[in-house]
């Protein structure tokens, strides 16, 4: 089995099971730290490659060989990942936010410090309001997953040079200008917004 090649095991598995270890030994450890990078979570990475690795044996007989076995697994990781990394964040989202817990942890952060409910309020709807839906799923990958920009790049696919930097800096461009045109129009309206 070890010296055939991926295809090959992929059209075996139907009758020789040993097929199917022999692919998952070759990959195991590639795909657990892919995902590993992605979620930067060891436990959290080792159950995503095991729910990868199901997936791409229950769905074996849509492999056509249109592209290599890797290509097609890593796709499957890939998307696996950052459909449970976006998962992960739209439950986030939807726990009722906790005004005081949440001022206390900004303050710990000085690049997001907070002093009010209203700010924080403000915040979110700026954020709505002023950025698109890929500036906001990085910046809350980088800020709220905490994850790296490199692995960002990665999960999203993102073609630009400067990857998921790029993001970042347009989005904090973007905010930054909404922050100023509300700064005066309350000054021109007394303080109404």
């Amino acid at each position: 089995m070890h010296e055939l090649s991926d295809e090959e095991l992929v059209s075996l598995s139907a009758r020789k099971p040993e097929a199917l270890d022999e692919l998952f030994r070759r990959y195991q450890t590639k795909v657990a730290l892919w995902c590993w990078r992605v979620v930067s979570d060891r436990e959290w990475a080792g159950d995503l490659a095991q729910e990868v690795f199901l997936k791409a044996f229950r769905n074996l007989g849509s492999f056509r060989g249109q592209s290599k076995f890797s290509t097609w697994l890593y796709t499957i990781a890939r998307n696996h990942c950052f459909n449970a990394v976006q998962s992960r964040s739209v439950r986030a989202e939807e726990q009722p936010l906790d005004f005081d817990g949440f001022a206390d942890s900004l303050e710990n952060r000085a690049d997001r410090k907070m002093e009010s409910e209203q700010e924080i309020q403000m915040m979110h709807e700026l954020i709505n309001g002023s950025l698109d839906a890929t500036e906001r799923q990085v910046m809350t990958l980088h800020y709220g997953e905490e994850m790296k920009l490199d692995a960002i790049t990665r999960l999203l696919n993102l073609s630009n040079a400067s990857g998921a930097k790029a993001y970042i800096v347009s989005a904090k461009r973007k905010l930054q200008s909404a922050i100023t045109r509300m700064n005066a129009k309350n000054s021109r309206g007394g303080g109404e917004r």
